[in-house]
């Protein structure tokens, strides 16, 4: 799928892989497969972002993964993310949506707010919140209509 499909059809909370088609190099070759990983991995879809300008620089539509967290002991110290205009030539693939009843919990509530946690139901939604403050943060549960109207307007086969 182009970016421009996966901006269009996947939910939020979508997890997506990208690729460049190039094939994996063995693990002996470091420098190489580290590279590799830049074109090729996943990543949860939290955010997507309309055209927006500035005076007369603009820039174009685009979408944002969270591609990994590290840190320890709950503590995450540093969080990668991955943002696709819609004109990259990589090649996407929607490899899992989220299910009826998952909890999509956002930082505030705007068009362009991110996904900071996505919850298997509504009680552990509240409790993730309660461990990690979110003091603006908006709820959405994923509904049967949502998946519905991705069924048939074609974007996945039942």
């Amino acid at each position: 799928m182009s970016a421009h499909t996966i901006y269009d059809n996947a939910p939020i909370g979508s997890l997506i892989a990208w690729s460049d088609g190039t094939p994996r190099p063995p693990e002996r070759f470091t420098r190489k497969l580290s590279a590799w990983h830049t074109h090729n991995s996943k990543g949860r879809l939290i955010r997507k972002q309309g055209e927006r300008g500035i005076g007369s620089v603009g820039s174009s539509a685009s979408f944002t993964l969270s591609e990994a967290d590290y840190g320890a002991d709950s503590v995450i110290v540093i969080r990668v993310y991955r943002t696709f205009s819609l004109d990259s030539k990589l090649h996407f693939t929607i490899l899992e949506r989220p299910a009826i009843g998952a909890v999509r919990v956002f930082d505030h509530a705007a068009p362009w707010a991110e996904l900071v946690h996505l919850a298997a139901h509504r009680q552990a939604a509240d409790e993730w919140l309660s461990r990690h403050g979110y003091p603006r943060a908006v709820l959405e549960e994923v509904t049967a209509d949502e998946v519905g109207a991705d069924i048939v307007e074609g974007r996945i086969v039942p």
